[in-house]
């Protein structure tokens, strides 16, 4: 019984322990399951740790060349990154759909569906090596081959290609298909220091990308896979069966038609690289020296203006002779914005000192500031269009003004004298108007001519005895563009271009009829009538030839000459300056604005029809000399009014004595001194005074006709 009850004890034990070897299974499979879980969370922290520990270096992607814009955005000059790449920043939307897809097609069609890596290019390629024995064609994925771009290998192993396929896949989590794309487009090697589609494009075709024909787009797909031995100028052949491979296999991707591909192939492939562009040079250094950091530098240029002044200037020079530069600016009255700048024949003509920009260059600027004498004259009612004033020899107290040509007109119309660019009668006007408000008018304009050292104005500023730029005698003729109201004009890359606030630079009358005589000033030898208006001017020697015209929208300045300063025989405003302002003209593509109608009160009257006091300039009604022969009323110029003047009075020593200058008026001249007379009367305009003491005092002209003008200074 007892051995009964044991086997029946111990059988009923068997069930039992029967589930024992089992249950450490269980939790052999548990704690390795948890064991691979840790394991790989571990290794996925350690990737994930990798890759942030170790990113791709996207920052590298970010050197490009610096890019000079117009207003509309397209290029005007590209400068090289510090390693002499051209590398100009590109994006999907600077080129054309049918490139992007046509590279998908041939690169990596499955490139919108992998994260870096292509399974199934990777399991052909590895198929084919094994069959073929070589390789017989890649892996890469455009991410791999961006990833190889911003960090290229100088040899190619199994590492570096492992690192490749890692680098590709940490882009594809950090960046969308069109930033990869962006890498693509700006990085992929087209040969030599070219870099990028854009560089490419410009330097094949001529062109930006942005609408390419299928042939240039087949190129351009074709070129990185081995830029030097497929580059066109080095070998057409490989370049030629490249773009027939890409063509193909667009084809069989229905990218493009089979009859489309066969007549791309069919195209010519450029066989001359070209330079990238290199318009407005001398703005565009400008542009980097006020923001050297910026990579875009926008300008108010137009391109295609640009690029019409640059070749006029160049053909220009070129006719010219040797050492003879050009310089030009055009500019919008409406908006005072810098439409177009030459600021030489050319940039990189060392024989014409081409690094210098003349549109800041001072110079004389020869008979162009006439017009705005005559226009001083018709707003004070001196004269009509048809007054009727002298060209002969006059001496206006030793100072002798003559023709260019040496000859006199005799009596002449105000209209033909300013034609004409006759002398004497500008000086006549000026005479009368005076030097002094000339200048004050050229100020309201935020011009500054530049007068010799401790020089007053005098007559000699009506025939180039000043200094002046280009840009500025353009912004004073914007001014006669835009009825009277002066305008500032911009620098062409920031600046405040527009009106200038306050009065007037000449009245709308007087405008007008400058203007309308300018209008009538025939073309010079070999150019038609533009409907411009425009005048002319040599400096002394020969030495610079000007031009500005302007219709009613645009204002257009030319300068010729030699930038070392050098005479040119023969060299005129008429005969060289002109010439190249009609080509202008006719070659930036410019539709003539028609000049401003004659506002309410501008006529332009016969002779006999002007009133008794204009008939004739020389001689009132009643025979007596008229104000402008009586000269203009006295005016002292120097020293200026509330200047102070250092004559040693408070140094314990010998005072100097003080020059004082006056212009008009008619001699003898009689000078006061805090009312006393001084002792004696003189002839000249040039006096000296010797003060008693320093502290304030007033100065007092009279001349032979009772006529005074006042002055107060402080004397130190």
């Amino acid at each position: 019984m007892g051995e009964m009850s044991g086997r029946a004890e111990g059988g009923s034990a068997g069930p039992i322990n029967s589930d024992n070897p089992r249950r450490p299974r269980r939790c052999h499979a548990i704690i390795t399951l948890s064991i691979g879980l840790v394991l790989t969370a571990l290794v996925a922290l350690g990737l994930e740790w990798v890759d942030r520990a170790f990113p791709p270096p996207l920052q590298h992607a970010q050197v490009f060349s610096r890019e000079v814009v117009d207003k509309d955005g397209q290029l005007l000059r590209a400068f090289a990154t510090p390693d002499g790449r051209w590398r100009l920043k590109t994006t999907v939307a600077d080129v054309d759909p049918r490139f992007l897809e046509m590279l998908v097609a041939y690169e990596d069609q499955r490139f919108y569906e992998h994260h870096g890596v292509d399974p199934l290019a990777l399991g052909r390629a590895a198929l084919q090596f094994v069959t073929n024995g070589r390789i017989v064609s890649g892996a890469s994925t455009l991410s791999m081959q961006v990833a190889r771009l911003i960090e290229p290998r100088e040899r190619r192993t199994w590492t570096a290609k492992l690192l490749q396929v890692a680098r590709a896949i940490q882009i594809e989590r950090r960046l969308s298909k069109d930033q990869i794309l962006n890498l693509y487009l700006t990085h992929a090697p087209y040969g030599g220091n070219l870099e990028g589609v854009r560089a490419a494009s410009l330097a094949w075709f001529g062109e930006e990308p942005r609408r390419l024909s299928v042939g240039e787009a087949a190129l351009l797909v074709a070129l990185p896979q081995l830029p030097e031995k497929r580059r066109p100028d080095l070998n057409l052949a490989a370049a030629d069966a490249a773009r027939e491979r890409v063509l193909g296999r667009a084809a069989v991707a229905k990218v493009i038609g089979k009859g489309e591909a066969e007549r791309a192939a069919m195209t010519a492939i450029p066989t001359r690289r070209l330079q990238l562009p290199a318009h407005a040079a001398h703005l565009a250094e400008a542009a980097l020296r006020k923001a050297p950091k910026a990579l875009r530098h926008e300008t108010t240029l137009r391109r295609e203006i640009q690029r019409g002044l640059e070749a006029v200037a160049r053909e220009g020079a070129e006719r010219l002779g040797p050492k003879v530069s050009v310089a030009m600016v055009m500019a919008d009255v409406k908006t005072g914005w810098i439409i177009g700048e030459v600021g030489s024949a050319d940039y990189f003509d060392a024989s014409r000192s081409g690094w210098i920009d003349m549109t800041r260059v001072i110079r004389s600027p020869g008979s162009t500031l006439k017009p705005f004498i005559y226009g001083l004259a018709f707003e004070e009612g001196l004269v009509g269009q048809e007054t009727i004033i002298e060209d002969r020899p006059a001496d206006f107290f030793g100072y002798r003004p003559r023709n260019f040509d040496m000859s006199y007109q005799g009596d002449v119309s105000v209209r033909e004298a300013l034609q004409l660019s006759l002398n004497v009668p500008a000086i006549r006007l000026l005479d009368a108007v005076g030097p002094s408000r000339l200048m004050v008018r050229f100020r309201r304009a935020d011009v500054r001519p530049k007068l010799p050292p401790n020089e007053a104005p005098g007559l000699a500023i009506g025939l180039g005895g000043v200094g002046i730029t280009l840009r500025d005698l353009v912004q004073l003729y914007a001014g006669l563009a835009n009825r009277g109201w002066p305008v500032r004009l911009g620098d062409g890359i920031e600046g405040q271009p527009g009106l200038i606030d306050g009065e007037p630079l000449l009245s709308t009358v007087a405008t007008w009829q400058v203007a309308d005589i300018l209008s009538g000033v025939l073309p010079p030898a070999g150019s038609r009538q533009r409907g411009i208006a425009y005048k002319t001017g040599t400096s002394y020697g020969y030495r610079d030839a000007w031009s500005v015209g302007f219709d009613g929208r645009y204002v257009l300045g030319v300068w010729v000459g030699r930038p070392d300063n050098g005479a040119v025989p023969g060299l005129t405003g008429y005969g060289a300056a002109a010439p190249i302002l009609f080509d202008a003209f006719a070659k930036t593509g410019i539709a003539i604005t028609p000049l401003p109608d004659a506002p309410a009160g501008a006529v332009r009257l016969d002779q006999a029809d002007l009133p008794i006091g204009q008939r004739r300039f020389s001689l009132t009604a009643n025979g007596l000399p008229s104000t402008s022969i009586r000269e203009a009323a006295p005016q002292i110029v120097f020293p200026p009014e509330g200047a102070r003047v250092d004559l040693g009075a408070n140094a314990g020593s010998t005072m100097m004595p003080l020059t004082l200058k006056l212009q008009g008026g008619r001699a003898p001249f009689r000078w006061l001194a805090n009312g006393q007379p001084l002792p004696d009367v003189t002839r000249r305009r040039v006096s000296q005074w010797l003060p008693d003491g320093g502290g304030y005092s007033t100065l007092t002209v009279i001349d032979a006709l009772g006529r005074a003008s006042t002055v107060r200074v402080f004397v130190e």
